[in-house]
């Protein structure tokens, strides 16, 4: 299957304040994106795609950097999501580090970089500036919006805050709402962000240093949750890095090195203060909580066609959580297609290559470009 080649990334002022769910707004902002493929002459093939945690609006093909899109596998010519078939769009959402307004960018009210002062934001809000975003593109309905993990909770808000505006919703190791375990490990990962010396109440930037042992740490902890045992194991084991027991306390199993090794390459690109944020989204993201818990009442009102995909191995989105969705759409008799996929990766395996995975995902979208007679 070909790539897309090279893309560049745009660029969409917006000075109309975004209300915020907390209460703030956020002023004068700019969102990043990218787009592949081409808008059909009635606009209804545009597929927007939410990035989880640490990805962007790099989606597919080779940025001028050389860097490949973080789903390339799965969006391109001739793959599950044909970019010859559909029109893509890839938003980096506002209080990223990839581009779009966050905390790295001027406080138009102060003439100082935001750092801690950058509003905290929520799922909703994400959404709410996706959607400005889809106006300005002249797309009034979506044929589908697509996600994994966070990505995929921003897919389920739109059917919630957009009902009329999104025809597909397809959410991949995704859920409800964060576990209390889920919780406790983003919290563990803050406290070693926030407890970094060189962290400076998140305003580091104005004394030119970078919380890089807090961020290594909660990039390792993190690391450890999408990967499953049966991965770690058959990967690593107890293979030790230098044949030898060294009796210290530096590295010692080859587990260790490659933690370490994902901890120094996260804490060279990605922002303290945007993990701080994306991971309070992600605590706070609970549509069901204004129901008193109630999925089923939750999704009442929905109109779109939904599929859910989840993984056997993957603990921190567990396939439960998905089957919760399930049940809650199929209570309200709305049309919901539903796999569970026997994957050894953990909840990585929503971006890597099985092909059950993907023939599910080709199948999903051939039924939608049918439908918009792409």
């Amino acid at each position: 299957m070909a790539s897309i080649g090279t893309v560049t990334a745009q660029q969409m002022r917006f000075t109309e304040p975004l209300a915020l769910t907390s209460g703030a707004a956020l002023a004068d902002y700019s969102l990043v994106y990218e787009t592949y493929g081409r808008l059909n002459a009635d606009k209804s093939n545009a597929v927007l795609v939410c990035h989880a945690l640490n990805a962007s609006h790099h989606v597919a093909g080779t940025d001028a950097e050389g860097q490949l899109g973080w789903w390339d596998n799965l969006v391109g010519p001739g793959k599950p999501l044909d970019t010859e078939r559909f029109f893509v769009i890839g938003v980096n959402n506002p209080g990223s580090c990839f581009g779009s307004t966050g905390p790295m960018h001027l406080n138009p009210a102060t003439g100082k970089k935001y750092g801690a002062d950058f509003p905290v934001v929520t799922v909703e809000d994400w959404v709410d500036a996706q959607a400005r975003l889809i106006d300005r593109l002249g797309i009034t309905q979506l044929a589908a919006v697509l996600g994994g993990s966070l990505g995929g909770m921003q897919a389920l808000a739109w059917t919630l805050r957009f009902p009329g505006r999104i025809r597909h919703c397809i959410g991949v190791a995704t859920a409800p709402n964060l576990s209390a375990e889920n919780i406790a490990f983003n919290e563990i990962a803050r406290r070693a962000i926030i407890t970094d010396p060189e962290f400076h109440g998140g305003h580091y930037y104005e004394h030119g240093v970078l919380p890089r042992r807090g961020l290594r740490i909660a990039r390792m902890i993190g690391h450890v949750t999408y990967l499953s045992d049966d991965v770690m194991g058959s990967k690593f084991g107890r293979k030790l890095r230098d044949g030898a027991i060294s009796f210290d306390f530096d590295v010692e199993f080859e587990i260790e090195s490659y933690l370490r090794y994902q901890g120094d390459k996260f804490s060279d690109y990605f922002d303290a203060n945007t993990y701080l944020l994306i991971t309070r989204a992600l605590d706070y993201f609970d549509p069901a909580s204004a129901q008193g818990g109630d999925l089923a009442k939750t999704f009442a009102a929905v109109r779109a066609k939904f599929l859910l995909v989840s993984f056997t191995t993957d603990w921190r989105f567990s396939p439960a959580r998905s089957r919760e969705l399930v049940k809650a759409l199929v209570d309200n008799r709305h049309r919901v297609s539903y796999a569970e996929i026997d994957a050894q990766h953990g909840h990585d395996a929503f971006l890597l290559d099985d092909p059950r995975y993907f023939a599910v995902m080709r199948t999903y979208f051939e039924r939608i470009a049918r439908e918009c007679g792409a």
